[in-house]
């Protein structure tokens, strides 16, 4: 009985295991019954839904029909560059105009009046003491020291004036009345020669304001005088933030007028006498000479002792191009050298005249002035030998600029190496302070100037690369700095507030995501606060022959003796020039004319990028520290498939032919990015380019081949002006009622005299007007005739003897007629005629549906919005259900109002090639540094609309609709749970995505993953896609990135190692040792009672110490709950934050582009259980694809794709490398480097200032001044 009992148990057993088995097996058959047609039905059924949808929400048909009348044109792109380049000729030609003006009135003003003295109560407008409006005069930012000085001068207070916003001028309050004055910081403004200077460039208001009158797109107009201060127009109160360091006279628009080119070799001496403040006086020297440089020169610095070595290395026998990334190689490298043994001057100046005399055999290097700047405090000899072997022979060709450190000097040094500058056309300085070192480098300036000024005829214009206003790039590493210290201010302060918040794995997950979206490469905010420009300046010079000079001899070690005398002068008085922000170019460019996913840009003579749509030149609202030498192919991403900074020859050879200016075209196969780098695409680009005349500039324009080389226009009838006259005067305006936008960017038309508050107003404006009887297009401004046959300056015994007529011009200029308005007249043309053809589209969806389906539709998307735009720049949009009050959210087209530019209008045209009929869909990106807000993310998809005549066909305009993420989900859902009729989806064994045609998931199970890049979620499927070539990988690199390098801590100034050295050392360590003893005691007793208070709390200095000795236990699994050196230790890795400083590098990614050769073919492909766990179907009318995943199968460990950017690792550091690999860049025509008349100039040096009384007032105030910022 048990037997049987135990048979029938067993039986039972073995029957339930079978049905287990047969109940697994017919799971995992049902799951494998997903056959490739039933997901090819999903994929149809979807597209074809979606398809129909968006063709009765977007009206596609009746767009199309509402450009049956436009005419199709050839785009000439050898006509349009040329006609461009003439436009921005004319329009320079308008700002050189205003700056010759400028010159003319402050060379004849300087010569009248300069020698005028200053009443006592002479008052001016200081921009830095201006009050802005609203500010109250008891309100000061700045406390005003007292000092009880017995010959303290009362000066008289600056004027005030009333500032008002002006839209004109970045809405900047402005006085547009008169000027204003900035004088550095560093400049007693009070000093003669800068309070003469002041007060006779009073008469230059009348100039200013005529320029402002004749020609008011006229931006900033300013004379930068060589004594520091500049006056500009209009006045305006100065911002200081967070300290005022702006000196005009090393901006580049002074830099490059005042002097030609030039190569410089900075020679530092670095024996052991050089130590402590001398040390530092140096250095302050060369980083001050360095500022005064631009990208016409070259510069190299070397430090000398027994050796002579070159301060960066790779830098070794070569001169480097002073741009903004070599120029902080340089600085940053001379806080490392160290002084020791004795001064090699033989070897050190037979170094640098053997390097010059190479670059000027070659023609290298700036090819035109020539210098030495030798930093020392003392020589033993005049080394007349070198300079007549290596100088004298060749007729002095190197001017020799010397600088004299140390406060006790011999007489013997001021006149060995004041000679050896004398002897050389140079100049000699005297330093023993810091504070004098600016003004006194600056002297060299003044120097390279004479033969400019000697010859007087010319005055050569300059235009100067691109940069920002006002701000400083020297700022960049302060702000940077002055950011971290806050931030690590705000760890510890939230650390001591609540411990285990902070310590917290969230928290800490919170901090990481956001110091991840700091260093953040593309998502760039800020660039609003800075306005980009370039600027057009002139010399203006002094027309004076002699002046008395009053020189300040030393007689011996302590006795100094002042001697005046007339002398022979060749004085620069300063810069005059004008600002031209980018902007107003690059509204000369048309970009209507160039058409969707074509740009111009601009080149200058080095190569640099002036404008271009990817230069980026901010990062975390900083300016990048080489943002204005970002080369044409290092933004012109050619598709070669090489290696980053392995540029072929074809390419440089294309970039030569632009920088020679040749006029020209090419086409060539590019890679170019979107939407902040997370998308790529690769075309072929037709290049257009030409030189613009008088200027070291080069338009380029690039055409996409296949639908670039046609463009849509109205019909010639179908004049604005004509068809308001004939509709009884209504104005054109009626097409425009509700739900529209314009370009902003594009100048459709604009007033000079009124201000509107937004291109619509304006826009709406000027169409009234054009329908009033008596309109006139405006004739572009041209620039009136610069006195072509302007009387010389007559030179009589020293005196200027100018005409009346002369005289006459330097007091006041003639008014030229003012042009209150300007207006594109095609591009009005074509904005009027998509208006009228397209007011059909403000009518209501649910107004014009006729399709049975419609509410149907309507009601499974919900909240849906239909747009348009066209190549005018004209966007409409309309919503259902309608919107009767705002939400906080804006409306479509004030979100996308750039039409062409718009990331959507560019792939959908671009797509048309791919499948006419489709739409391409998108989802705002989720990335870390980006996430996403999935609830109210939104699926936009757009369609090109183009126009053809039968041969020819060119876009004309997009439609597209917007809805809600989670309705297109739902719909996703319900299509892809039926299999043949039949649910398919109960068990959850299949995951379904789409991901668009750059491999970003739009719709996921898990709604998380929206936006996010599939590479990421399922590496392993995207991998057998990569290597089924379904998506093609696009090498993008990015030579314009920012990457962290960690701070290094500096060693304190090299001291010499003496008896009494080696006994403070000994005294330091004592004392070191002693504190070290009594902290740990310290620490030790307050350790012993921390387990009864929880608000512990570490200084800074001492979690710094910690962290840094305390390395061996960072093994987690030693920690104990109660032993607190293990939890500071914990603490201070959570607090403590890696210094770093931004530093240009090169970042590589790899993005991806759906291949749509031969698609089917790698598409129609089965499942094979886990083998290829997976099908992929294109859905029909769309750029997604439909990925079906089987989830039973073992996810394989396959590395995570990125597309994240990482930093290119070279060999050298990036500006070394870019010097070993030069590019070739042009010369600039001008070069002024001699004059006969420069041997009878015999102001060759200064002494030290002798501390008068007045000095030391100036020394004070200056100090009380910096202490008060």
């Amino acid at each position: 009985m048990c037997n049987r009992v135990g048979s029938f148990i067993l039986l039972l057993l073995l029957v339930f295991l079978d049905s287990r088995d047969c109940s697994a097996n017919a799971q995992h058959d049902s799951t494998s019954k997903l056959s490739l047609n039933t997901v090819q039905s999903w994929a149809v059924k979807l597209g074809t839904e979606l398809y129909h949808f968006g063709e009765f929400i977007t009206r596609k048909k009746e767009v199309q029909d509402s450009f049956k009348s436009a005419q199709i044109e050839s785009r000439d792109g050898e006509k349009l560059v040329q006609s461009m380049a003439d436009d921005i000729r004319a329009m320079m030609e308008l700002k050189i105009s205003a700056v010759k003006r400028i010159v003319e009135a402050a060379e004849n003003m300087a010569f009248d009046k300069q020698n005028e003295p200053v009443p006592e109560d002479y008052q001016f407008y200081n921009s830095k003491e201006m009050e802005e409006p609203y500010e109250e005069a008891a309100i000061r930012t700045t406390a005003e020291p007292e000092f009880n000085l017995e010959n303290w001068i009362v000066r008289p207070p600056t004027k005030s004036a009333h500032l008002q916003l002006n839209p004109h001028f970045s809405n900047i309050p402005v006085n547009i009345n008169f000027s204003s004055v900035h004088v550095p910081t560093n400049v007693y403004a009070w000093a003669p020669e800068v309070i003469k200077g002041i007060h006779w460039s009073e008469g230059l208001d009348t100039h200013f304001l005529n320029n402002y009158q004749s020609d008011p797109t006229l931006s900033w107009q300013y004379f930068g005088s060589s004594t520091g201060f500049m006056r500009h127009y209009p006045a305006m109160k100065w911002r200081a933030d967070p300290v005022d360091i702006y000196d005009c006279r090393t901006r580049a628009w002074y830099m490059e007028a005042a002097a030609s080119p030039k190569d410089v070799v900075i020679l530092v001496d670095r024996s052991g006498s050089m130590t402590g403040q001398r040390r530092d006086i140096a250095k302050h020297v060369v980083t001050n000479i360095l500022d005064t440089l631009g990208n016409n020169d070259f510069v190299n610095v070397m430090t000398f002792a027994d050796t002579v070595e070159e301060v960066v290395p790779c830098f070794e026998d070569s001169l480097v191009q002073a741009t903004l990334g070599n120029l902080r190689e340089i600085k940053l490298a001379l806080d490392n050298f160290e002084t020791m043994e004795i001064a090699n001057f033989s070897a050190a100046l037979t170094r640098a005249f053997e390097l010059l005399e190479i670059y000027r055999n070659n023609s290298g290097g700036a090819n035109c002035n020539q210098a030495i700047m030798l930093v020392t405090d003392g020589v033993p000899y005049n080394y007349k030998e070198l300079f007549e072997k290596y100088n004298w022979k060749y007729d002095t060709p190197v001017r020799v600029f010397t600088y004299l450190i140390g406060r006790e000097v011999k007489v013997a040094d001021v006149r060995e190496v004041k000679w050896m500058a004398c002897a050389n056309r140079g100049f000699y300085v005297h330093l023993s302070t810091l504070a004098e070192v600016r003004e006194r480098v600056l002297e060299h300036v003044n120097v390279l100037a004479r033969p400019l000024v000697l010859q007087r005829e010319k005055h050569p214009v300059v235009w100067t690369p691109v940069y920002a206003n006002i701000t400083d790039p020297k700022v960049a590493d302060y702000l940077w700095e002055q950011r971290e210290r806050a931030e690590q201010k705000e760890r510890f302060m939230s650390q001591r507030r609540d411990k285990v918040l902070f310590n917290s794995e969230q928290e800490q997950d919170r901090r990481w995501r956001i110091t991840q979206m700091k260093q953040g490469q593309y998502s760039e905010l800020g660039n609003s606060q800075y306005q980009l420009m370039t600027s057009v300046s002139m010399p203006v010079y002094d027309l004076r022959h002699n002046e008395n000079i009053t020189e300040n001899v030393l007689i011996n070690e302590a006795y100094w003796v002042s001697v005046t005398k007339e002398m022979r002068i060749a004085k620069l008085l300063g810069v005059a020039g004008t600002d031209v922000p980018l902007s107003e170019i690059q509204a000369l460019m048309t970009p209507y004319k160039i058409g969707v996913n074509g740009y111009a840009f601009i080149v200058t003579n080095n190569g640099y990028i002036l404008i271009h749509p990817d230069l980026r030149p901010v990062f975390q609202q900083i300016l990048k520290p080489s943002y204005n030498s970002v080369d044409m192919i290092e933004v012109e991403l050619f598709d070669d498939d090489r290696t980053p900074r392995n540029f072929s020859m074809e390419l440089t050879a294309f970039r030569q032919e632009i920088i020679d200016q040749r006029t020209g075209n090419k086409v060539m196969n590019v890679k170019y990015h979107m939407e902040d780098m997370r998308r790529a695409s690769r075309s072929r680009k037709h290049y257009f380019w030409t030189g613009i005349a008088d200027s070291p500039f080069t338009l380029v324009i690039t055409i996409p081949e296949n639908y670039g080389r046609h463009r849509i226009t109205p019909p010639p009838t179908d004049d604005i002006h004509r068809l308001s006259l004939t509709s009884k005067n209504i104005s054109a305006r009626q097409y425009l009622s509700d739900k529209w936008s314009v370009h902003p960017d594009w100048l459709y038309c604009r007033h000079y005299e009124r201000t509107f508050s937004s291109p619509e107003e304006e826009l709406l404006y000027f169409l009234e007007r054009v329908a009033k009887p008596g309109w006139r297009w405006p004739a572009k401004p041209r620039p009136p005739e610069h006195h072509k046959n302007k009387p010389g300056h007559e030179k009589h015994n020293g005196e200027y003897k100018g005409t009346p007529e002369s005289r006459e011009r330097g007091k006041t200029s003639n008014a030229i007629p003012r042009n209150e308005y300007y207006c594109d007249h095609g591009l009005m043309q074509a904005l009027v005629y998509d208006a009228r053809n397209t007011a059909w589209f403000n009518k209501s969806i649910s107004e014009s549906a006729s399709d049975e389906k419609a509410g149907e539709f309507i009601q499974r998307f919900g909240y849906i919005v239909a747009f348009l735009a066209t190549h005018s720049g004209l966007t409409r949009w309309q919503t259902h259900p309608p919107r009767e009050h705002e939400t906080e959210k804006p409306e479509f087209g004030k979100q996308y109002p750039r039409a062409i530019d718009e990331v959507w209008y560019r792939r959908a045209v671009e797509h048309h090639y791919v499948d006419p009929l489709s739409y391409v869909y998108s989802v705002q990106l989720n990335t870390e540094k980006v996430p996403l807000n999935v609830s109210a993310a939104m699926v936009t998809a757009a369609h090109a609309v183009f126009h053809g005549d039968g041969h020819r066909k060119t876009p004309a305009a997009v439609v597209g609709f917007q809805f809600k993420h989670e309705r297109l989900r739902e719909w996703f859902d319900n299509i892809t749970c039926t299999c043949e009729h039949k649910p398919c989806d109960e068990t959850n064994d299949w995951d379904c995505y789409l991901v668009d045609n750059n491999g970003w998931i739009i719709v996921s199970k898990d709604t998380n993953q929206t936006g996010q890049f599939f590479g990421k979620i399922r590496p392993d499927i995207m991998t057998r896609l990569i290597e089924e070539d379904v998506y093609k990988p696009i090498h993008v690199v990015d030579y314009q990135a920012v990457c962290f390098r960690e701070k290094k801590t500096t060693n304190p100034a090299t001291m010499l190692i003496t008896p009494l050295e080696n006994l403070r050392l000994v005294m330091a360590w004592f004392i070191a040792t002693t504190f070290w003893v009594y902290n740990s005691i310290t620490i030790g007793l307050a350790q012993s009672s921390s387990d009864s208070y929880d608000e512990e709390y570490v200084t800074p200095t001492v979690a710094y110490q910690n962290y840094e000795n305390d390395e061996e236990t960072d093994d987690l699994s030693m920690s104990k709950p109660h032993t607190t050196r293990i939890v500071e230790r914990d603490f201070e890795k959570l607090v403590l934050i890696n210094r770093t400083r931004p530093t240009p590098c090169d970042r590589e990614m790899f993005l991806y582009q759906l291949d749509y050769k031969n698609l089917d073919e790698k598409l129609n492909k089965p499942s094979k259980a886990c083998e290829r766990p997976f099908y992929v179907q294109l859905v029909n009318y769309t750029n997604m694809l439909l990925v079906v995943v089987n989830g039973l199968c073992r996810v394989p460990d396959v590395p995570i794709i990125p597309v994240e950017a990482t930093e290119v690792q070279y060999n050298e550091s990036l500006p070394c490398l870019k010097h070993m690999h030069p590019l070739y860049r042009k010369q600039p025509v001008s070069c002024i480097r001699n004059h006969t008349e420069e041997s009878n100039i015999d102001m060759c040096g200064r002494g030290s200032l002798p501390p008068t009384k007045l000095w030391i007032v100036f020394g004070l105030l200056s100090t009380f001044r910096y202490i008060a910022m």
